[in-house]
């Protein structure tokens, strides 16, 4: 009785550390995923970091891309800078779609593939053939815990400074990716890679962490720049790796040609 009693005058900060077992809970944060090229497409994505140091990521997306893979990433830095996602303003060359090179120095470095299986790394960026697929109708699900282990640096420590990016448009809304509506792909072309549709490569959705915008100022400051494909720059870190992934890419969009053929 006398233990009881002395407990509840006990501080609550004081019993965890009398107490250092106790696991602290599971923290998620949010992000609405937004239409990036006005093509309807949203979605919503949860990140929690469990207590054992693991990322949950869970995303529900439509209006995406029916029966086509997304490839889809966390883009960011835990260095502090400011990426984020870009607006129209980013569309450059005033075709009315922000393309894959005009995004990259917006919304920075490939921080975390959000492939199905396997590698997470920025190495798998393109890996289309382990990139979710929408079904008929154009919805996306997807779930997946990653390892601390296989968490790059910081990860959790900067989850807020961190945002979500989808690949993947129908601009001429025929159900597929083709060459009818933006021509080819000029990313593709860049690593070498011809006959890519750029709606395959175009970003379809951006999303910053809930909040995100009204946390410190980044140590870094903000990511400015080009576009160019220098070393180390985002274009280039897309491109290394990128022409295995794209053909992949290529095989698929190959396949459907066939398909319709028959």
């Amino acid at each position: 009785m006398r233990l009881s009693r002395a407990l509840l005058t006990v501080p609550a900060a004081a019993l965890v550390l009398a107490f250092p077992g106790v696991a602290h809970a599971d923290e998620s944060v949010q992000v609405q995923l937004q239409d990036l090229n006005e093509t309807g497409a949203t979605g919503t994505a949860t990140l929690t970091a469990t207590s054992g140091g693991d990322l949950k990521v869970m995303i529900r997306s439509k209006g995406m891309t029916p029966n086509s893979p997304h490839a889809q990433h966390v883009h960011g830095a835990a260095n502090g800078m400011d990426f984020h996602c870009p607006d129209k303003s980013a569309d450059a060359n005033g075709n009315g779609y922000v393309s894959t090179e005009e995004g990259l120095k917006m919304y920075g470095d490939i921080f975390i593939s959000l492939t199905t299986t396997g590698d997470t790394t920025k190495a798998s960026g393109l890996a289309v053939d382990r990139m979710p697929t929408a079904d008929a109708k154009g919805n996306l699900s997807y779930e997946r815990t990653i390892p601390a282990a296989d968490l790059p640096q910081g990860t959790i420590a900067h989850l807020k400074d961190l945002h979500l990016v989808q690949h993947g448009i129908d601009a001429n809304n025929n159900g597929k990716y083709d060459m009818e509506a933006l021509g080819e792909s000029t990313f593709a072309k860049s690593v070498g890679v011809n006959g890519i549709p750029a709606e395959a490569t175009d970003p379809a959705t951006c999303g910053m962490v809930s909040g995100a915008a009204a946390g410190s100022v980044p140590a870094g400051g903000v990511a400015t720049g080009d576009g160019s494909t220098s070393d180390g720059s985002p274009m280039m870190i897309y491109a290394v790796g990128g022409l295995a992934l794209l053909g992949a890419a290529g095989a698929i969009v190959a396949r459907r040609r066939l398909a319709g053929e028959r």
